[in-house]
């Protein structure tokens, strides 16, 4: 089977400067013979939302990259139905775009995406802790302090990208349990949303760097702050961490990507 990123339908968008790598895709995903119930339909795109957020958020689909329907199709066996919706969840989470007579394209990236999707980062999850920590209970706060020791019990190696993938889906699991206790289930959509946006950026810088500071010691004083209902500390301390990974990003960023 080819891998390559062509093999999935995915075009270079032409001129481009991002230098942002493309590595080789898995395929692996192979729905039952015959399945063709509505069940069966939904399965597969929940599946194909899965797998290709994964190459979007990891890289290895090229920003703003056309999407072929076609080649995908046969690629992951599966019918239009499901791919469509598939891609319009991933339209939904600001990943893919869909534009009348160029078809689907994966979000593209720049640094004035960057810059806004740190700026709402900082107010939406400030907001959401702030509200957990005035509504957590102690199952709350028991699932905080279980997320941050998976989390930093995970060691990074940049040699190693099962390393960063485990890590990169306990942090997440992490921030969206810290700010679960808001109970405001369209403030977390949009918390899980941008999080999911900037880990595009954050992923790549980590794959090269394996992490430019201490983030255990960060994530730490958020959680304890947190648990300790000190809403003041907890939350100025998760906004410098999302301010100081923005700054390094933008950084490690300015010469491969558009203003």
């Amino acid at each position: 089977m080819n891998n390559a990123p062509e093999a999935l339908g995915i075009v270079p968008p032409p001129g481009s400067r991002s230098t942002l790598a493309v590595r080789p895709i898995t395929l692996t995903m192979r729905g039952p013979p015959g399945a063709g119930s509505d069940e069966a339909g939904n399965t597969k795109a929940s599946r194909l939302v899965d797998r290709l957020r994964e190459a979007i958020l990891s890289g290895e689909l090229t920003p703003g990259s056309k999407i072929n329907l076609e080649i995908v199709r046969r690629q992951f066996d599966v019918s239009l139905s499901p791919l469509r919706e598939a891609l319009a969840r991933l339209i939904a989470l600001g990943l893919v775009e869909l534009q009348d007579n160029r078809g689907y394209s994966v979000a593209p990236v720049s640094l004035s995406n960057l810059a806004e999707i740190t700026r709402l980062r900082v107010e939406f999850e400030s907001l959401a802790l702030s509200a957990a920590i005035a509504a957590g209970d102690l199952k709350w706060e028991s699932e905080v302090m279980r997320a941050l020791h998976q989390m930093n019990g995970i060691a990074r190696d940049p040699a190693d990208p099962a390393t960063l993938r485990a890590w990169e889906h306990a942090h997440r699991d992490f921030h969206m349990i810290l700010l679960a206790g808001c109970a405001m289930p369209l403030l977390l959509n949009f918390c899980l949303m941008l999080h999911n946006l900037n880990d595009r950026y954050r992923r790549v810088f980590l794959i090269a760097r394996g992490g430019d500071r201490n983030v255990a010691a960060e994530h730490s004083e958020i959680a304890q702050g947190a648990v300790a209902r000190d809403s003041e500390y907890a939350c100025a301390s998760l906004r410098a961490h999302i301010l100081r990974t923005g700054a390094n990003l933008r950084t490690r960023l300015s010469d491969q990507l558009q203003p």
